[in-house]
């Protein structure tokens, strides 16, 4: 039996955490524990509270099953369920569904990716789901679909055993698909994120200024092999990360050059 906690950053009521619980939960063998944020995180990056006390309640998801929320970041969750606040220990960590890609340097923000980030610094395979959903959707999605791919994504590699000494943080993105029709799996690198952000200063009622961080939807490059090429595609795209961000090839440069 393999105990999956399931996580996110959009709350724990988010309409894709309820699917994707779901799909695991009807693959025989698979346990389902959930504690996840109260409220939304999105774009929180990697959180570790420390300065107050982490509050979790138990609460009741759409299809009637129990699940833990916490007023802390997805990465809090994360952490306190594998170091005891949910009893039984955690195999597995995955978080999502996002109703938004996680491509590129998306990861350094996404609190959907961190919190498989989390589980990876806890030694457990982390993964992180995050669907592409099309602009102004208001919510109303189909997750079905991608919960279920996710999953038997999910499965396969740990059927795999790719986990073992190496804690890679997988991060599945999937192109929006309302039958289920992609393409197929890609294993793929981290494209290049097109941000189009604006800085926008308004006054409030007392006349200080404060800022506000606005604009498009960000884009990106269409080089094959990457994450963003991938689901634009109409794949899959399954990238594995990894929390060591040494530069190993300007290491290797700045050794030769300076030895004695």
């Amino acid at each position: 039996m393999t105990h999956f906690l399931v996580t996110n950053d959009d709350g724990v009521f988010a309409p894709g955490l309820l699917a994707l619980v779901q799909a695991i939960r009807a693959i025989p063998g698979n346990e389902v524990s959930v504690l996840a944020p109260d409220h939304n995180w999105s774009a929180c990056g990697h959180v570790k509270t420390l300065t107050r006390p982490l509050r979790v309640r138990e609460v009741k998801l759409a299809d009637g099953s129990t699940a833990l929320s916490c007023d802390g970041a997805p990465s809090d969750c994360v952490a306190i369920a594998v170091m005891g606040a949910i009893e039984k220990p955690i195999d597995v960590v995955v978080s999502g569904i996002n109703p938004n890609a996680n491509v590129g340097l998306d990861v350094t923000y996404s609190g959907t990716v961190t919190a498989a980030m989390e589980a990876s610094i806890n030694g457990k395979p982390g993964y992180a789901v995050s669907l592409d959903a099309p602009e102004h959707h208001n919510g109303e999605l189909n997750f079905a679909p991608a919960a279920k791919a996710a999953a038997d994504v999910i499965l396969g590699l740990l059927a795999d055993k790719l986990e073992k000494n190496r804690q890679p943080i997988w991060n599945i993105n999937l192109p929006y698909r309302e039958e289920g029709q992609f393409e197929g799996v890609l294993y793929t690198r981290q494209g290049v994120r097109l941000y189009r952000d604006v800085l926008e200063k308004r006054l409030d009622p007392q006349g200080k200024p404060y800022y506000w961080i606005g604009g498009e939807a960000p884009t990106g490059l269409m080089d094959e092999g990457t994450d963003f090429w991938a689901i634009k595609s109409g794949f899959i795209s399954v990238t594995p990360l990894q929390m060591d961000m040494t530069n190993k090839g300007l290491l290797e440069v700045l050794s030769s050059s300076r030895k004695p």
